[in-house]
């Protein structure tokens, strides 16, 4: 007996969270029967269309500039397929297969809304292969973020119509071999089906909705890292003080603020300096509720952004039933997605810059600390390659931070002559939050390294927690090893969400 589905898509109830559960969690996903009339008579709609032998552009059309081209009726299924096979022309390194699942899910989920004109079949087979794991095998590089991704979607509507490419558990197969290994087969598209699969957005809104739902994560650890620095430094908790943040009413700056108070909280480390002769702390920990703030409300902005996006229409032509129109439109640039993007890794950049100033602060060989936080220093170079490896990760965050919507080449023989490069937007996005998860695993490391000099007094309620984590799974350093095993054991935590995890079960949501 098949298990119901978690998530029932109807073309306008997902949320970035749904689309982490199915495409990282592996959650099933059906169709909700309220969408099967829609999508039915949106397809009556396309039958009869083709029926009267009407010109309908990419269903008895060429393409961009050969959209004058009339085809015969009888040729237009042969058209549809031509349509994936001359577009799937993508280039480089796979996508991420979570990726891949979360462009699958929104490509389905868009199609059920009932504006596409496609079959029920065709939805059908794309969920079937999510609950499966059919995962095509879909090349980053070759969208321009216009008439949708139409390069990568290309590769993975391949994949149904039984060519290209497909994981299959830990096995990489050919399409139609990987559907039959799921007991499924591949589909023969009909009118304006191949046209509807590659016109969207949903390969740079699936990468970003999956960039951003860890970029929200990373941002609660940088507070519990940035607390765990501040207190090493024997620096002040003054200016997170409520009074302070609420004369600058940004809605991350406060919770930013807010977090690091209660990270804090019964702090003994604090209270053993508060009447010390240092007047200010070094911006980087003093300006972190505004730093960090600013970029949970930049990150927000995007995700606000594509939680619209994930439960839009994308299509060309767009179906309106009601009326039988066919109408064609823009709805597939991705202006609204990639800008947002752009936005939210700039943002991130910013972040993960100010936590490297911070680990240089703590390796410095102030207050009491030792240079390098190494007992050891000279014969050992303790944590010395650490800030290194921060400053090649920040430095690269700021040349992939260049904004992609910036730029348009013209395609199509001019037919598409402004286009948005929202999907390099979303790659480099998804890159740079990877960055910055490295950056702060490696916070983490070093303060706590600096907090096992400060172990005679107590540590913060939140701090405390984090520092225990950390050092169940790796030790402190006492004398020079190999560190990437350790950067790669704080990353874990981070990434997965384990440290954000076990200082909320203590604190409440950060």
């Amino acid at each position: 007996m098949q298990t119901k589905p978690i998530v029932e898509i109807d073309g306008t109830n997902l949320s970035l969270e749904l689309v982490r559960r199915v495409a990282v969690d592996g959650a099933r996903v059906g169709l909700h029967p309220e969408a099967l009339p829609r999508i039915r008579s949106a397809r009556e709609v396309v039958e009869r269309a083709v029926a009267s032998n009407g010109r309908i552009y990419g269903v008895t059309t060429g393409f961009g500039r050969l959209k004058n081209v009339k085809i015969d009726a009888d040729e237009a299924t042969e058209l549809q397929r031509n349509l994936i096979l001359s577009h799937a022309s993508g280039v480089g390194e796979p996508l991420r297969r979570d990726a891949v699942r979360a462009s699958m899910l929104l490509r389905a989920h868009s199609l059920a809304r009932g504006y596409s004109g496609v079959r029920v079949e065709l939805i059908s087979l794309l969920l079937d292969m999510l609950n499966r794991d059919v995962v095509p095998v879909i090349p980053a590089q070759g969208s321009v973020g216009c008439s949708g991704d139409l390069a990568p979607l290309a590769h993975m509507a391949l994949v149904l119509i039984g060519d290209g490419e497909a994981w299959v558990g830990g096995d990489r197969l050919a399409g139609r071999a990987a559907l039959e290994r799921a007991g499924l087969e591949p589909l023969t598209l009909s009118f304006k089906e191949g046209l509807s699969l590659i016109n969207g957005t949903q390969i740079m809104t699936g990468v970003g909705a999956l960039a951003l739902q860890r970029a929200r994560v990373a941002l609660k650890a940088a507070d519990v890292t940035g607390a765990m620095s501040l207190e090493a430094y024997f620096g002040t908790d003054a200016p997170f003080q409520e009074r302070i943040n609420a004369l600058r009413p940004h809605s991350g700056q406060a919770r930013a603020a807010h977090n690091v108070r209660r990270l804090l909280q019964g702090s003994g480390v604090l209270a053993s300096h508060r009447d010390c002769e240092r007047v200010q702390d070094p911006y980087s920990f003093r300006c972190m509720p505004v730093v960090h703030g600013a970029t949970r409300d930049a990150v927000e902005f995007a995700a606000n952004t594509l939680d619209i996006e994930i439960n839009s229409v994308t299509d060309n032509p767009i179906i309106f039933a009601e009326d039988g129109s066919l109408v064609s439109n823009g709805n597939f640039h991705g202006a609204p997605v990639g800008l947002a993007l752009d936005f939210a890794k700039i943002a991130l950049t910013d972040a993960s810059s100010i936590a490297e100033r911070r680990v240089a602060k703590l390796l410095d060989g102030d207050e009491g600390l030792p240079p390098f936080l190494t007992e050891r220093f000279g014969l050992c170079s303790g944590y010395m390659l650490a800030q290194y490896t921060a400053a090649a990760l920040v430095s690269e965050n700021k040349v992939l931070s260049t904004p992609a919507s910036v730029d348009s080449i013209p395609t199509s023989a001019g037919q598409e002559d402004h286009n948005s490069m929202g999907t390099i937007a979303a790659r480099h996005c998804a890159s740079v939050v990877e960055n910055y998860e490295t950056v702060i695993a490696i916070e983490l490391l070093v303060a706590a390294q600096a907090l096992d000099f400060r172990s005679s007094l107590s540590f913060g309620n939140g701090t405390a927690i984090a520092h225990r984590l950390l050092r169940e799974r790796v030790a402190h350093l006492d004398r020079d090893r190999e560190l990437s095993r350790d950067v790669a054991a704080a990353v874990e935590l981070i990434r997965s969400g384990a440290l954000v995890d076990a200082v909320e079960r203590e604190l409440g949501a950060l």
